[in-house]
């Protein structure tokens, strides 16, 4: 096995619908600008409320890629 190192960034993703797609765009999204995604860890699910109604499913998700110095 070779030696590697891996970076970890924390993002949010949101959705209307669900906390596993709000997840899923985090990841998505990631990974049109970062390469070696490996890694992707919910650390928090919340909700953002209105007027008494769930607007938005948010995910923390920490990602994590194999880091080229």
């Amino acid at each position: 096995m070779t030696e590697s190192v891996y970076k970890i960034i924390e993002l949010v993703g949101t959705s209307e619908k669900s906390w596993e797609e709000a997840a899923r765009m985090a990841v998505e999204t990631a990974s049109k600008t970062l390469k070696d995604l490996r890694i992707a860890e919910i650390t928090k699910l919340d909700m953002k409320i209105e007027e008494g109604r769930i607007t938005a499913f948010r995910a923390r998700v920490n990602v994590s890629f194999k880091y080229h110095g």
